[in-house]
């Protein structure tokens, strides 16, 4: 039985989630389409970590929306969020050099922010550099490894697998429709036909991340967008201490976009490609986020293709958990669960486009969907609203600045 919306939303993921709420605050009539009962994809598979910090451009001025709403969905839906911060431990001097530049260089830009006009994560400084003693004690990792650290404590930590059906039920119980287990098979200006019937909507917003191709395969071979697999894992490590905050390592500062074009970065990959060579062949972002059952989410590696195999190689779980008992400097962990990660990869970290009158694709094309979907559900639909987005560019976001991502691609 078809219904009429002022919006139609196909995909009930972060960034579709996000997009509901942004139109449900403005007043309009929702309707979200979803071909599960409840979230299956990147949105529940991931670490759960909003890496605010490590976010640069526009990522970065997405994240900064983004973290109040999360803030407000704890209060109000219930969700898990908590104001963890982040560890990144420094166990060489190439890599606290990096910590050294980014402290640097992030303090500057606050300044300009200020000077602008623009928000920034919160009060005080983002970066927080910590000394190898100070660092031994808020990580569970030898002391006689560290050579420092860093704090980033704007950053926040949710439970990826209640997160997104928690924001559903709480936007269910705003009165926004859902239409689950239903298939979309076109999507044109004012219509969205469906395995249920058709849905009539004033706008549509399609936010289906890696599975774009099924709808609109010519925008995504246009736009070189893929599927990157990551394999991930639930371990128990024998820590000496709980690990209190989601922790990076080496790996993490090569990936993030924060850290990508750092002078001192470029030495540092070197070097851990070098040492590493059957590690850095899995492209991997070695990090961890404590669970509040004191198991750990550790991961991940990169695979990427137009289609990903589901077949994981024992060999790259071998090679992380080694990585990680070498980090810790503990026995081989315990696997608890593995599964494979899956999200859309682009060479830029958004795709965002007006097809037709009417009819938006919304996707994050790398690995911080969590931390910035629900940013750009609130930009875009802010754009939508006012009128001001415009067929295949990114000025449905002025005046926020754009940019590609940097060599690598964080998880």
């Amino acid at each position: 039985m078809g219904i009429r919306a002022d919006l139609a939303v196909v995909g009930a993921g972060v960034v579709g989630l996000g997009v509901a709420l942004a139109a449900h605050r403005r007043g309009l009539r929702v309707v979200v389409i979803d071909r599960d009962a409840s979230p299956q994809g990147a949105s529940v598979r991931n670490f759960g970590h909003l890496c605010l910090t490590a976010q640069s451009g526009l990522a970065r001025r997405l994240a900064i929306t983004a973290r109040p709403i999360w803030l407000e969905l704890a209060r109000d839906a219930g969700i898990p969020v908590a104001e963890s911060g982040t560890l990144v431990a420094a166990r060489a001097d190439d890599e606290f050099a990096v910590l050294e530049q980014f402290a640097a260089a992030r303090a500057d830009e606050r300044e300009h922010e200020r000077a602008g006009g623009l928000a920034s994560l919160g009060d005080g400084a983002e970066v927080r550099l910590l000394t190898a003693d100070e660092a031994a004690e808020r990580m569970p990792v030898p002391a006689s490894s560290l050579v420092g650290g860093a704090f980033l404590p704007h950053d926040l930590q949710t439970d990826p697998r209640i997160a997104a059906p928690l924001l559903r039920r709480h936007l269910e119980s705003l009165g926004v429709e859902f239409r689950l287990r239903t298939l979309v098979s076109a999507v044109a200006p004012g219509r969205v036909e469906t395995s249920r019937g058709p849905i009539e909507a004033d706008a549509v917003v399609v936010a289906t991340n890696h599975d774009l191709d099924q709808l609109f395969p010519g925008v995504a071979e246009r736009a070189d967008v893929v599927r990157c697999a990551l394999d991930m894992l639930r371990i128990r490590a024998e820590l000496p201490t709980p690990l209190a905050a989601p922790l990076f390592t080496a790996w993490s500062l090569v990936r993030y976009a924060a850290w990508a074009d750092l002078p001192a970065t470029g030495a540092l990959r070197e070097r851990l490609h070098a040492e590493h060579p059957a590690l850095a062949a899995l492209d991997p972002n070695l990090m961890f986020t404590p669970q509040a059952d004191g198991t750990l989410l550790a991961g991940d590696t990169h695979m990427r293709g137009a289609s990903v195999s589901p077949f994981q190689a024992e060999a790259a779980f071998d090679a992380m958990l080694d990585a990680t008992a070498e980090l810790f400097g503990a026995a081989r962990p315990t696997v608890v669960e593995r599964w494979q990660g899956v999200y859309a990869s682009g060479p830029d970290e958004f795709l965002v486009e007006e097809t037709a009158p009417g009819v938006h694709l919304a996707a994050v094309t790398t690995g911080i969907g969590m931390t910035t979907g629900l940013g750009l559900g609130d930009h875009l639909v802010a754009a939508i609203a006012d009128g001001t987005t415009t067929s295949g560019e990114t000025s449905v976001f002025a005046p926020l600045p754009s940019a590609s991502r940097p060599k690598g691609e964080p998880a």
